[in-house]
């Protein structure tokens, strides 16, 4: 049976910059604070909500090592070492794995359409290079590529590769995934929208934003499906759906930035280019927000 290494809310800090577009690593330890203080069970950087793909090399080093520094042991670390070469993706999982990361999550980037084979040679050629777990990420919306349950059955048969992120949005494909993978295999739930449906279709944890914005909502969301509680599950579930649903559809990073600033915290900037939300976009999360916000706590409490 493979060690399952993350479990619960598993939560992705967005990468701040400055007014000149340079990363803020200092704001970015704050954010990466927050969410480990407010009970995430992991810290991702270096996901889709991190930016990945815009950052350089000097910058996704600088973001691993402040990740690692902040957590400090605390909650199991994940971190993105996903490009476009394998060469690129070896070198940032090798330092990932010397800066104390506890595994790396890959997902296939390309610009030419790889093919299965391709993909599993690029994954194994990773993990011939490293100790530590991977997670391989399945995204088709932004690395247009989508993996099936039946790759990703050859993928889990290289040693390093433990566990499966699937983001789909499609809780069919989650079903099927458990029931071609077994049991034994550590599975996460990639899509905000059908975070209750995961965890009833078995995932292990749940890969998202939103802890930056509502963490007692998410983290009370996984304690009632740990009780078997589907009931106060739903209810929660529901409570922030809307807020799930907007985060996705108006850019993870564009709106976690902005639900920040209307928490009162900085959110730092964008990098182009990326820009802010609309005005009207704005006032529609804070009307989310306000809503979610006038609820009692007592109701997301984690007894």
């Amino acid at each position: 049976m493979k060690n399952i290494l993350f479990k619960g809310v598993i939560a992705y800090p967005i990468t701040p910059f400055n007014s000149s577009e340079k990363v803020d690593v200092p704001l970015f330890k704050k954010l990466v604070e927050r969410l480990v203080i407010s009970g995430s069970h992991a810290i991702a950087p270096l996901g889709s909500t991190g930016v990945l793909p815009y950052l350089t090399d000097e910058e996704k080093e600088a973001i691993t090592e402040a990740t690692i520094q902040q957590v400090a042991g605390r909650v199991p670390t994940l971190i993105g070492v996903s490009n476009l070469t394998t060469e690129r993706t070896i070198y940032h999982a090798q330092f990932a794995e010397k800066s104390g990361a506890t595994a790396v999550m890959i997902i296939p980037m390309s610009y030419w359409k790889l093919t299965d084979d391709e993909i599993v040679k690029h994954y194994d050629a990773v993990a011939s290079k490293i100790s530590i777990p991977i997670m391989a990420y399945n995204n088709p919306a932004t690395s247009g590529v989508d993996m099936s349950p039946a790759l990703l059955k050859r993928l889990l048969e290289i040693p390093n590769v433990t566990m499966i992120k699937e983001s789909t949005g499609d809780v069919q494909r989650m079903h099927t995934l458990r029931k071609e993978l077994g049991e034994d295999v550590a599975f996460y739930n990639g899509s905000n929208p059908l975070a209750l449906a995961a965890f009833a279709a078995g995932a292990n944890g749940w890969c998202t934003a939103a802890p930056n914005l509502i963490p007692e909502l998410n983290i009370a969301l996984y304690h009632a499906v740990q009780k078997n509680d589907f009931v106060k599950a739903q209810q929660l579930f529901y409570d922030q759906l809307d807020l799930l649903k907007f985060i996705v559809a108006k850019g993870l990073p564009r709106a976690v930035k902005a639900g920040l600033n209307l928490l009162g915290e900085d959110g730092g900037h964008l990098r182009s280019p990326l820009k802010p939300l609309t005005d009207m976009e704005s006032q529609e999360l804070k009307q989310i927000l306000t809503q979610l916000n006038e609820k009692s706590k007592a109701d997301y409490q984690l007894i």
